[in-house]
């Protein structure tokens, strides 16, 4: 696989907005708190892996100056709602 492209990093990085989007609204009407939970877990454990991706060489990563500020909160604040 070739690394990925300046676009593609990109890319990564706003799908972690989302994410972030996800854990920073609160809890519908229509979701069981079980429903609300999974999604809260399954939000954060995809920014944790956003967070490791690596390069090719499987040591450095693939983020440059990126600011993982908002990311790093919404982890904190998703596990404290699970």
């Amino acid at each position: 696989m070739a690394e990925r492209t300046a676009d593609e990093v990109a890319g990564v990085f706003s799908a972690a907005g989302d994410s972030v989007t996800v854990i920073n609204t609160a809890k519908t009407s229509f979701e069981t708190d079980v429903e609300y939970k999974d999604k809260m877990k399954r939000n954060v454990e995809h920014l944790e892996t956003i967070k490791a991706y690596k390069k090719e060489d499987g040591t450095t990563s693939i983020w440059t100056s990126e600011s993982f500020t908002a990311i790093d909160k919404a982890i904190t604040d998703g596990k404290a709602k699970y």
